[in-house]
């Protein structure tokens, strides 16, 4: 692992007492994570199961504090619903593997980007039957300069109380030659037939 590597960013703990079939780093952190990230790699994502959690890019860190083993995961989105099969799934091999002193931390930030896929698993993503993600276009700046404001529009009478108290809620509606407004006073929605 190079120093650039997210896999190698750990404060390695002094030793500390383990408790009886317990596993604590030592003089050996430098392999004990390297082996906890191997333990992390044979995770398959519970959505995708050709690839790794690891290799999906959400595993951010592995770290001690003190004796405590923290795990930081990065979900692919904010309430995705595998987030919290994937930290049982982590806690169960810790377990196994005899870190019985550990801790899951999420990590919203910086969000998960599929930049963060390692290349090998993007082919296999494709062999599964998923497209996988392209290079991200550059961002691009727009020239604004030749925009203008819209004219204000005449108030739209609320069909059902008369109000003139509406508002736009989409430019399109039930069909394309319609646009969504809302009432102000009654609340309720409505199609407005645009002219043409």
């Amino acid at each position: 692992m190079s120093a650039s590597d997210p896999r190698s960013i750990a404060r390695p703990a002094p030793p500390a007492p383990a408790a009886a079939g317990a596993r604590a780093p030592g003089a050996t952190s430098i392999s004990v994570l390297a082996e906890i990230w191997d333990l992390l790699g044979g995770i398959p994502d519970p959505e995708i199961p050709v690839i790794s959690i690891v290799e999906l890019g959400i595993v951010r860190e592995v770290t001690f504090d003190g004796p405590t083993l923290v795990v930081s995961v990065t979900p692919t989105y904010s309430g995705c619903p595998a987030t919290e099969v994937i930290a049982r799934d982590i806690a169960d091999t810790l377990r196994q593997a005899g870190y019985s002193d550990h801790r899951i931390r999420t990590q919203l930030a910086p969000a998960w980007t599929t930049d963060w896929i390692e290349p090998a698993a993007l082919e296999r993503l494709r062999v599964y039957g998923i497209a996988p993600p392209g290079e991200r276009v550059a961002t691009q700046r727009v020239d604004v300069s030749g925009l203008r404001r819209r004219a204000p529009q005449r108030a739209i009478a609320c069909p059902r109380c008369g109000s003139l108290r509406t508002h736009e809620l989409s430019p399109f509606g039930s069909t394309p030659c319609k646009a969504q407004h809302r009432c102000d006073d009654c609340l309720e929605p409505f199609d407005y037939f645009k002219p043409f």
